[in-house]
């Protein structure tokens, strides 16, 4: 299953000119990035001033367009990112407002402390029985570890949670390493959905140990905006195709909308 996550909420056209930020050049780029082999797409949006928002209803215009480009052939992802912007109950409730097929959510954002598990698990709770199909993020093996204790109390709503693993931090120059997604995998339970994210020109090395190793990858300008050899990429799509040659060469294959949907464990497009 590849993710492509276009634009994230914290590059600007001069990082690269060609950063999606409008609902049309983003609804572009996810049929371009489609076609390419992306079955999910991790969506960002932004105000009238490029900057990141949870507002409800340039999320609705935004997945309207973007439905409109891929029809039911990709996922929309809604992000709950706060980038110090949001609190967790205002992370949780455009989530509540939206209702969209998937949303993904950092665990130290909503569960920065065990004063937030009770508000943070009804929400959980919520997502899955409402059809939200949430992806949990983590940034260290430690949280990962504390995501499956999580899982155990019951405190998420389901047994395995689907789970984007974070190779690396948003710092100046950051490169990830293939061998950085080795310690999250350490105590994972095979049977938990898991993606990986990377830094820097390497994503794709990082993109490919995480195919070989049972995994999905999540790829696109959010976290790199380089190729393989470490040139500048002309757009997502490039980024998309080099993994998704990768993977059919490795025999795994790409994964399509519908059986991206299985794996997130939704039928609702």
């Amino acid at each position: 299953m590849l993710c492509v996550a276009p634009n994230g909420a914290r590059r600007t056209p001069t990082d690269h000119p060609a950063l999606p930020l409008t609902g049309p050049e983003i609804a572009r780029e996810a049929s371009r990035c489609m076609e390419a082999g992306a079955s999910v797409i991790h969506l960002h949006v932004r105000d009238r001033s490029g900057a990141h928002t949870l507002d409800v209803d340039q999320y609705k215009d935004v997945i309207t367009q973007v439905k409109s480009a891929v029809r039911d052939h990709m996922v929309i992802q809604v992000t709950t990112e706060a980038v110090g912007r949001y609190q967790p109950q205002e992370q949780m409730a455009v989530v509540r407002t939206l209702r969209p097929t998937a949303a993904s959510v950092a665990l130290r954002e909503l569960v920065p402390d065990e004063t937030h598990l009770s508000q943070a698990s009804a929400f959980f709770v919520w997502a899955a029985t409402h059809g939200v199909a949430l992806q949990f993020i983590v940034y260290s093996p430690d949280e990962a570890v504390e995501l499956q204790a999580l899982a155990r109390r019951g405190a998420l709503g389901c047994d395995s949670p689907n789970t984007l693993f974070v190779l690396g931090r948003y710092t100046a120059g950051q490169r990830s390493q293939a061998t950085d997604l080795l310690p999250f995998l350490a105590d994972w339970p095979s049977t938990a959905s898991w993606s990986v994210c990377a830094f820097g020109p390497t994503e794709a090395q990082c993109a490919t140990a995480a195919i070989g190793l049972g995994g999905h990858a999540r790829v696109g300008f959010e976290n790199n905006l380089f190729d393989a050899s470490g040139s500048l990429a002309d757009h997502n799509a490039q980024l998309v195709s080099n993994v998704a040659d990768v993977s059919r060469r490795s025999g795994r294959g790409v994964a399509t909308a519908d059986q991206a949907r299985s794996i997130f464990g939704v039928t609702q497009a």
